[in-house]
């Protein structure tokens, strides 16, 4: 029998499943080796579990998504996190720093309707995870390794280090050397190719903190005073897909 595939959504914006979809070819390759029970972004069609494989994109946000995710982790016997909601919350994390009845109550009319949890998680948070995809959204080439992989029996090759090991890869200047350009780069997971620093544009962290390295992780703080921003602007910049991983960071905080 060929291994089943399952893709979720909880709080998302469908970026990183549109991702999958968006492999063309490779899908059309991948299809003919899995079994898609369940896809609601591809197909009406859904059959129940067990599945080999679940893709879960999304961050918990109500006390149904995590009802639903502990289900889903049941009947999944490899469970990957695809993307910054899956693994750090995601921009609606932003919540997580202020009074989300608040925020409802200016929203919506009855806001007594609204069953929400008061902060966003990464999926990890709640259930244990097998690998974990980042960005916003995913690099399709990484997606396409970690499935090959592991269809065959293999550990995936996912990179270790940060941006600007891609930026030496692809004979990019430096942006924040040579133009003064804020960028976050040292301190940002690889993934994306270095596209911003390719086209003279500062990383802005979308695929999330660099990975620890003996425990430490990646020296943001440090890097903080060489940008070339106001505080605000500094604060803003940690603020965005991964506002949780990065605003340990933040250099208004005190140190951990």
């Amino acid at each position: 029998m060929r291994p089943r595939l399952a893709v979720w959504k909880f709080a998302s914006c469908d970026g990183c499943q549109l991702t999958l979809l968006d492999c063309e070819d490779e899908l059309l390759e991948l299809a003919a080796g899995v079994d898609v029970a369940h896809f609601l972004e591809a197909s009406a069609e859904v059959r129940p579990g067990p599945y080999d494989v679940s893709l879960v994109e999304g961050s918990i946000t109500t006390p149904g998504d995590l009802e639903r995710i502990r289900r889903v982790r049941a009947e999944s016997r490899t469970l990957v996190t695809i993307g910054a909601c899956a693994t750090a919350g995601g921009v609606q994390a932003l919540r997580n720093l202020a009074d989300v009845r608040e925020f409802a109550s200016v929203v919506y009319a009855r806001p007594d309707y609204i069953a929400t949890l008061d902060t966003s998680t990464p999926i990890a948070a709640h259930v244990p995870v097998d690998y974990e995809l980042h960005g916003c959204p995913i690099d399709k080439r990484q997606l396409m390794e970690l499935l090959t992989a592991l269809l065959a029996g293999r550990r995936p090759n996912l990179p270790g280090h940060s941006v600007c090991f891609e930026c030496k890869q692809r004979g990019n200047p430096c942006v924040l050397v040579a133009h003064g350009t804020p960028c976050l780069g040292p301190v940002t997971r690889a993934g994306c190719g270095a596209i911003c620093p390719s086209y003279g544009r500062g990383c802005y962290g979308c695929f999330g903190p660099s990975p620890n390295w003996g425990g430490a992780r990646p020296n943001t703080r440090a890097l903080l005073p060489v940008l070339v921003l106001d505080p605000g602007e500094k604060r803003r910049m940690l603020s965005t897909f991964n506002v949780t991983a990065f605003r340990q960071e933040d250099a208004d905080d005190p140190p951990a």
